[in-house]
């Protein structure tokens, strides 16, 4: 399917069969991307338990530096969604290469920053011994793959601003198989341990930039960046910041709050941090169908947006709704009925008895938010869409700091719960969150969009026969 009748495809066509044919590619690139970090967890937990806990103990630190690419791919989605609703592609190519100027610049000052700052984050997070030396091994090299990783973010959100989903999920898809490889190779032929699977994932991402870069020079990308003569444009790089800004803020914010959550974990023992690790692989492994359509969202809203199609925007949420809450509930029902089976295919270590017990336990509480954090994605997707990423910072701010966190404290300090304390705090402040966001909803304020359209007195659709 092309471009044009892609684009058609979501102003006119049937919402539900938009939001599944973009979705699709979506969710497979997600899964794919989701292989990295689980390919990299199958063969370091071989090694140990503590090797594997290194993994998930420095992950919020790099999801917190990453969290600024994906702050420019969210408002790189949203404001080229909305001009190509419009058919405005000329203004949508310097969009573009504004976004391109901008991410590899800060790509390489967080590299550096991320990098130094390694051993420093880790000490202050409560991490020693093995597993802060390992966590500083793979933290430290997974920084130097940030250029590649932005990068990669921005030229995805170029064609999924087009409607071009398949694209990314092709790329992905062979970086993945890649990195799979090599992974057993690095860690255990040439004996470089959790330094193996950090470098074997830093060179699958490098070549499926290199790859992507290629092809967004190509034909069939409408948006292609120029940097003859570029000079910086502070009008648009005022707008990537006020949509980019609070969600690289809002996702910051989480991972700071992750942080956080990881050393109250990590006061339980090494155990306690490998069964979060695992349980939080296999939710998000399941709940990659409902978050795909929250990013098909993202698309789908930004074009009506820019087609002045508001009563479109909302079916296309309501909708949404209705797909991921269906998806959240079989995926409730699948986790409970076989949480034994589906705990030892991804603990290879089965030995390791109180991880196992730990697991289930989590297993058991996070399945009972499946629905909630569906409806959590689409509600992010609406924000996103419409380029007022103030709400989607809030909700992600908000689900940590303001309800999961006290809940933790509370439980730790005031009850005799123990871990279970988390597990339920972790999946009651989900609740709480989409409590919220409907009230955002109610108010109505998400429907003023940040991006001011050049025609701004055209209310019909654009001619759709025009934007070929």
């Amino acid at each position: 399917m092309g471009k044009t009748t892609k684009t058609e495809l979501i102003l006119r066509g049937s919402i539900y069969r938009v939001l599944i044919v973009l979705s699709i590619p979506i969710i497979i690139n997600s899964l794919i991307q989701t292989l990295y970090n689980l390919a990299d967890g199958l063969w370091v937990s071989k090694i140990s338990s503590v090797h594997f806990a290194a993994t998930a103990f420095v992950w919020p630190v790099n999801f917190l530096f990453i969290s600024i690419g994906t702050g420019l791919s969210v408002a790189g989605t949203s404001l080229l969604s909305q001009l190509v609703g419009n058919g405005d592609y000329e203004r949508a190519k310097e969009y573009t290469s504004q976004l391109m100027a901008a991410t590899v610049l800060s790509s390489f000052l967080f590299t550096a920053l991320g990098f130094f700052l390694s051993p420093h984050i880790i000490r202050l997070m409560g991490g020693t011994g093995e597993l802060a030396s390992l966590g500083n091994i793979y933290l430290r090299i997974t920084f130097l793959d940030l250029p590649f990783l932005f990068v990669y973010f921005n030229i995805n959100s170029i064609m999924h601003a087009q409607g071009d989903t398949i694209t990314p999920m092709i790329l992905s898809g062979a970086s993945a198989i890649l990195n799979v490889i090599l992974d057993p190779f690095f860690i255990f032929t040439f004996g470089w341990g959790i330094a193996g699977a950090a470098w074997a994932t830093l060179l699958s991402r490098a070549l499926l930039t290199v790859v992507g870069f290629l092809l967004l020079f190509g034909e069939k990308n409408k948006l292609k960046p120029s940097f003859q003569g570029f000079k910086f444009n502070g009008k648009i790089l005022k707008e990537i910041v006020t949509v980019g800004l609070p969600s690289s803020i809002g996702q910051s914010g989480a991972s700071l709050g992750f942080i956080v959550l990881n050393a109250f974990i990590g006061s339980y023992g090494t155990a306690t941090i490998a069964a979060y690790a695992m349980v939080n692989r296999i939710t998000s492994l399941i709940m990659q169908p409902a978050m795909g359509i929250g990013h098909a969202l993202t698309t789908v809203v930004g074009q009506n947006v820019g087609a002045r199609q508001m009563e479109r925007v909302r079916e296309a949420f309501y909708k949404g709704l209705a797909l991921t809450v269906l998806i959240g509930v079989l995926g409730t029902a699948v986790l409970i009925l076989f949480d034994e089976p589906i705990i030892h295919f991804f603990m290879q270590a089965r030995d390791d008895l109180q991880v196992i017990e730990l697991s289930l336990t989590y297993l058991f509480y996070v399945s009972l938010s499946m629905p909630l954090m569906g409806i959590f994605s689409v509600f992010v997707g609406l924000y996103q869409g419409t380029g007022n990423t103030k709400y989607s910072m809030s909700m992600e701010i908000g689900r940590l700091w303001f309800v999961r966190l006290p809940m933790i404290l509370f439980f730790k300090h005031l009850t005799s719960w123990g871990s279970t304390g988390i597990w339920f705090s972790m999946s009651f402040s989900n609740l709480i969150v989409c409590l919220y966001g409907f009230w955002i909803y109610l108010r109505k304020g998400w429907q003023k969009t940040v991006l001011d359209l050049e025609d701004e007195e055209t209310e019909a659709v654009p001619d759709l026969d025009q934007l070929a």
